[in-house]
């Protein structure tokens, strides 16, 4: 048993590695406000960004989904790992050596499984690499140097070869002290008569690596004659590649894809090569699959899902390509970026046509062109005889809803306008409303209204998201500026400690009105009080997190240790405001409170009783007339 990680060098892990920097190469990050960073979640699906990164605190949290906590939690959660094998992963990104309490340094045969698939993949990427420069590897040099690929463009993007033998790789794994269970878990091995074999033999490979930049698969291309497989060999399913999940290049093209808002979707290893070759370096490429709803995830994280955004399909022109892209239009509707289709002159695709007229024809290629909902209305169209009333009817019929599915309405009525022309319909009001007529019935048939605007999906606050989707529990009314003013007060404890110190730790559970608040103040005295925090707040935020009673609590800690402040300016005197105000909204709920009692006791009461009783009132009015009239002095 390897033993647990030394606790000095997690935390040693979590301050070497920034949660920015960490989550960032899973999506793209603006600024929110107040030193915090938005995005799009990656844990559920939105439209406008809800998920918020505190850098300074070393946390996250989503006011859609509730998911939170620190940057360890976010890769736990984002790649499905263990809590070691998270740390394992940040340590070795950092340059941080591990210590075990049990066992001493961890024996590389006795980490997690998903760290022991990555790293072999690592070690065969490499030894492909290598024996593309072999002999027998000139067969792969010649296709890549036929297709306008120098030793530079291989080396780029990693291309290597398989040699032909049965079992080379497997072989050398095994030198690095994989077992024969790990090789074939990783599908880099099958099984053979006597044991694992080769799965990719004498081929061309390309590693396909995840949005981190890790491989996680091969992609192989048949060069031989003899070779009796299929033209492209995939890695196949496995605990750490799954083909709907993974786009070819996205580690490279990532970074450009966030700041110029566009990416361009293309077929194949080599056009995704000479596309970044030439320029255009946003280009990406499905593995072996249809471009599907979790690659529109992945894209929709880094475009920031915004009404600039634009995705550019380039497809074959050939019925395959046309199929592919209705395919595509399919999940149309998915985006908040705009869609287009460019289709190269004489059906080429981007590789061929670099080859043929050069870089300057791929830029031009990766233009925005077609929208694609109007190629997919003309292939549409294009099969029906509209020479006839019959024929421009049944067209219309299936055109109607595939302009009814564009997302912006007035863009949805002059495409209506437009497809009238194509069908040669000279009542253009009649297809304007037919159109209208599809969009409304789809609306009713998902049980939805019309879906909100951008501008009112971006003018909603977190706040007011977390209020709509907050866990199980005692609702929250943010309207309610007794809870607005608890929300805040406790965002000061956890985020500013030393603006409410030592005021805050004085203050009792019964001072705070939603339960949820309660259960926050409660943890933060469990974990020290808010004046613990004032050494170190990463810390300090870790014990109340740690303190939390529930995932539930938990997940609220580190949601008001991430949230904005509401304030401009967050000081000592914004900090002795909400202070006063919830202590004064204490003070008078139990004069009410007294003031009932002395009703309830009448004239019948015991003399000495309600002269306590009222002597107890006066106190408390006192109190709070010094608090309206002093503010935090009288604190």
């Amino acid at each position: 048993m390897a033993g647990r990680i030394n606790d000095d060098d997690v935390k040693a892990v979590r301050d070497a590695v920034p949660i920015d920097a960490v989550v960032s190469e899973y999506l793209q990050l603006r600024s929110a406000g107040g030193g915090n960073l938005k995005g799009l979640c990656p844990f559920h699906d939105e439209k406008s960004p809800s998920f918020q990164v505190s850098p300074s605190k070393g946390l996250f949290h989503c006011f859609g989904c509730q998911e939170g906590g620190d940057t360890i939690a976010f890769v736990m959660k984002i790649d499905h790992l263990s809590f070691s094998e998270t740390v394992e992963r940040l340590a070795a990104q950092a340059g941080v050596t591990l210590r075990y309490e049990e066992g001493g340094y961890n024996p590389s045969s006795q980490r997690g499984e998903r760290t022991r698939l990555v790293e072999a993949h690592k070690i065969a990427a490499r030894f492909y690499a290598e024996q593309l420069a072999g002999d027998e590897a000139e067969i792969g040099r010649r296709f890549l140097a036929e297709r306008g690929f120098d030793q530079a463009a291989a080396e780029h993007f990693g291309v290597g070869y398989s040699p032909v033998g049965w079992d080379h790789l497997t072989r050398f794994l095994r030198g690095q002290g994989f077992s024969d269970k790990e090789l074939l878990l990783s599908g880099l091995s099958q099984d053979g008569r006597r044991g694992p074999i080769d799965r990719f033999r004498g081929r061309l490979m390309w590693p396909i690596r995840d949005i981190s930049g890790e491989v996680v698969g091969f992609g192989a291309r048949k060069l031989r004659d003899d070779d009796n497989g299929p033209k492209y060999l995939n890695t196949p399913e496995t605990a750490i590649y799954k083909k709907s999940q993974v786009l070819y290049g996205v580690d490279l093209a990532k970074k450009d894809i966030a700041k110029s808002s566009r990416a361009v979707v293309v077929e194949g290893y080599t056009d995704v090569m000479a596309c970044h070759l030439a320029g255009v370096t946003t280009a990406i490429a499905t593995c072996g699959t249809a471009f599907g709803g979790d690659h529109i995830k992945i894209l929709r994280r880094l475009l920031m899902d915004n009404g600039s955004a634009r995705v550019i399909f380039t497809f074959d022109g050939d019925a395959a390509g046309q199929k592919a892209a209705l395919r595509a239009f399919e999940d149309d509707q998915k985006f908040a970026a705009e869609t287009y289709i460019a289709i190269a002159p004489d059906g080429m695709d981007p590789c061929e046509l670099r080859l043929a007229k050069g870089d300057q024809s791929v830029v031009d290629l990766a233009q925005p062109r077609t929208p694609l909902f109007e190629f997919a209305i003309r292939q549409i169209v294009a099969r029906y005889d509209l020479e006839t009333p019959a024929g421009r009817a049944a067209a219309l019929d299936e055109a109607a809803p595939i302009v009814a599915r564009i997302k912006s309405g007035s863009s949805q009525h002059e495409v209506a306008v437009q497809l009238a022309g194509i069908l040669g319909i000279l009542d253009t009001q009649f297809v304007v409303k037919r159109v209208a007529q599809v969009a409304r019935w789809a609306r009713d048939r998902g049980g939805r209204g019309p879906a909100a605007g951008p501008e009112q999906s971006s003018a909603r606050r977190p706040y007011e998201t977390a209020e709509r989707q907050a866990p199980s529990g005692p609702a929250l009314t943010l309207r309610s500026p007794a809870h607005r003013t608890e929300r805040e007060l406790l965002k000061l404890a956890l985020q500013r400690p030393e603006l409410v110190s030592p005021a805050f730790d004085a203050y009792g559970e019964d001072e705070f009105t939603a339960p949820p608040y309660t259960a926050v103040r409660r943890t933060i005295e469990e974990a020290g009080g808010a004046e613990s925090g004032l050494q170190s707040a990463p810390e300090y935020l870790a014990r109340v997190r740690e303190a939390a009673p529930d995932d539930q609590v938990r997940a609220m800690v580190t949601e008001l240790a991430v949230e904005v402040f509401r304030g401009k300016t967050i000081d000592e005197i914004y900090a002795g405001q909400q202070l006063v105000q919830v202590r004064l909204r204490a003070v008078d709920r139990r004069i009410q409170d007294i003031t009932g009692t002395l009703t309830r006791l009448g004239t019948q009461a015991d003399p000495d009783h309600y002269a306590a009783v009222q002597k107890d009132l006066w106190v408390l009015q006192q109190y709070g007339q010094a608090l309206r009239n002093t503010g935090a002095d009288a604190l």
